[in-house]
């Protein structure tokens, strides 16, 4: 891998790259790229990503390859706005409203007891402002909540800019991307990428390599990034912050609006809006639009001599976010899908959202301009092929065979290549994949009868030592009862506490069973004994009230295409394969991957595709040859 990313930098050629858990592939990419003569750009998804490349393994390779240099090469960490402690803000953090909390009406002294801790909170920020070189909210510890937060942080849109704020000289964002500038390594995060691409690629320093590591993560970064919503939350502090700055009537005028998006809301079930925004909406998003318009045009420029740079750019940036949004909205433009999103509890979130269609557009266009990308993953093939990775990417299909292992496959002729360096693992020794083939095919929501049976047998079987991936809360929720009534084994559920204390409860007690959702089927790290059987209720497609998903779907059958096999399907691979990934983690791993999903093996087509996807493990459906292994599994 290293030596196929050295060749990729110096042919200009951008490279894809599998590389399977425990291959050391952050170290494979970071030899190269500390030898690159000039700056490089590591994007990860995760935040343990991440810290583990900048407390661990750059420091080791720094100190290594610093005698074939003739110096040290230095790396820094860039983040978004929002997580350095901003001075300008914090001068004001104690009159900032805590709106989340101040316009719900709680009860009078839930509301003293809220102010108060917040109170305390900020105070302990300030004097940690003192103190901090960085003023990285990572660093703080112990840490404070979101909504203490968000009083001393400033989001990117709301910032003025170091010359005409008065603490710009003192700014910690300025500082990180000042330090950035200057590192020879520049380790950063999808979400941050994503917006320097829509924002033209100035945040970031200039590069000439870029990693991206999680690769698969990246386009649903993107369009999250370029995702715009409306809330009355948002609308009502937009007028709140413009208040000081305008006419009590242009005031009014958002106040209107934003009652007339809570009406509109009201009238309309969640889900995607297929023929265009409903005629109350569409009126509450006219008034938005003009409202917000004009404000901003009563307030006018951000001036250096004004007495209050902040607090105008703030209120003027929440102005501009909602006209354009309003205006995006309106316009219902085809590249763009509309949705409701509604929480389940009667008095909880409200939006109207927008998000693009696709970003491999926005890929193709602002991804590989001027740099060699290298983008890198345990799951980048689907079903054995680059192919759907590469166009989500905004790459064209490969016109040559991919490599299965050793030396990358020549350029398609596009420009890209790829390898896939395979696994140190032993797959087939090390795990079984059982399908549960004689289980019907699932079809209410929630966990079968039947499954819920073939759960509990395998379960006792092992004795815990199990990571239940459901596809639905209800259906966790359903199998965590089931487990704990049928059995004495203890029962992790998530959403009981904070996900670390949950898997470090399941990592110390071998007896236990942790049962939960999407979140764990990508971010459990349980080598060893602890973790032996992974069980999975059904294969992870997109729900059809997904918006994106469906009207991704919708489009490819609108052009003749099979929306289910080109959008559904990759979905769920990639889903899957993050899932089954979960057991084996290390060469001393043994276990069992059961899916009580008959169609990974009845489905004709995808069944094969999906398991394509998958690490070679030993396969069967027969249930004695999965009950004897952890039998024998509990036995040692």
């Amino acid at each position: 891998m290293a030596a196929a990313i050295e060749r990729a930098v110096t042919d200009s050629e951008h490279l894809l790259v599998q590389a399977g858990t425990g291959t050391g592939k952050s170290l494979a990419y970071l030899t190269p790229a500390l030898l690159v003569d000039g700056p490089v750009v590591v994007s990860t998804a995760t935040l343990a990503l991440q810290n583990q490349l900048v407390e661990h393994d750059l420091p080791r390779l720094a100190e290594a390859v610093t005698p074939i240099l003739g110096r040290r090469p230095t790396f820094a960490v860039l983040k978004g706005r929002h997580h350095y402690l901003c001075l300008a803000k914090l001068e004001h953090a104690d009159e900032e409203e805590p709106a989340d909390t101040l316009f719900d009406d709680p009860p009078r002294q839930k509301w003293l007891g809220e102010a108060g801790r917040l109170g305390k909170q900020i105070q302990r920020l300030r004097a940690w402002a003192d103190k901090t070189a960085t003023g990285d909210r990572d660093e703080l510890d112990p840490g404070v909540d979101d909504t203490a937060w968000r009083q001393v942080s400033m989001p990117a849109r709301d910032c003025v800019g170091a010359a005409r704020c008065p603490y710009g000289a003192e700014c910690f964002a300025e500082a990180s991307r000042a330090r950035a500038r200057e590192a020879d390594v520049v380790v950063t995060n999808h979400s941050l990428l994503a917006v320097d691409m829509l924002a033209g690629r100035h945040i970031v320093p200039p590069h000439k390599l870029l990693v991206v590591d999680e690769a698969h993560e990246l386009a649903d970064r993107v369009s999250s990034a370029a995702q715009a919503e409306l809330t009355p939350e948002a609308v009502e502090r937009a007028g709140r912050r413009a208040r000081p700055l305008i006419t009590p009537a242009a005031g009014e005028a958002i106040a209107e609006a934003g009652d007339a998006l809570t009406v509109g809301l009201g009238e309309v079930p969640a889900g995607r809006l297929t023929a265009g925004l409903p005629p109350l909406l569409h009126q509450a998003v006219t008034l938005i639009d003009a409202s917000t318009r004009a404000a901003l045009e009563a307030i006018g420029d951000v001036k250096a001599d004004d007495p209050d740079p902040v607090r105008k750019q703030q209120a003027k940036a929440t102005l501009d976010e909602l006209s354009t949004t309003a205006q995006r909205l309106l316009e219902q433009a085809e590249h763009d899908v509309a949705w409701i999103e509604k929480s389940d509890t009667g008095a909880g979130r409200r939006a109207l959202v927008v998000a693009p269609l696709s970003v491999a557009g926005t890929l193709a266009g602002n991804l590989y301009t001027d740099r060699t990308v290298v983008a890198t993953s345990a799951t980048l093939t689907l079903g054995g092929r680059f192919d759907t990775v590469a166009r989500s990417l905004g790459l064209p299909a490969a016109a040559v065979p991919e490599q299965r292992s050793g030396t990358a496959a020549p350029a398609s002729g596009d420009g890209w290549s790829s390898l896939d360096v395979g696994s140190p693992f032993d797959y087939p020794k090390q795990g079984i994949l059982y399908v549960a083939a004689h289980l019907p095919r699932p079809a209410a929501s929630g966990l079968p009868a039947a499954a819920g049976e073939e759960l509990v047998t395998l379960v006792t079987a092992l004795g815990g030592r199990t990571l239940g991936l459901f596809s639905s809360r209800r259906a966790a929720t359903q199998a965590a009862e089931l487990v704990r009534a049928r059995t004495d084994l203890p029962v992790l559920l998530q959403g009981d506490e904070s996900l670390p204390i949950l898997v470090r409860k399941f990592r110390e007690d071998r007896a236990s069973c942790l049962f939960g959702v999407m979140s764990l089927w990508q971010g459990v790290d349980v080598p060893g004994d602890a973790c032996q059987l992974v069980v999975i209720d059904r294969l992870p497609f997109p729900r059809p009230d997904e918006p994106l998903a469906a009207a991704r779907a919708a489009a490819v059958d609108a052009a003749g295409g099979s929306g289910f096999a080109a959008v559904s399907v990759p979905i769920a691979a990639v889903r899957l394969a993050q899932g089954v990934g979960r057991l084996i983690r290390s060469t001393g791993d043994r276990g069992v991957v059961a899916v009580l999903d008959s169609r990974l093996e009845t489905a004709r087509g995808y069944g094969a595709f999906l398991r394509g996807s998958l690490p070679p493990f030993w396969y069967t459906t027969r249930p004695e040859a999965a009950i004897g292994a952890l039998q024998r599994l509990a036995a040692t």
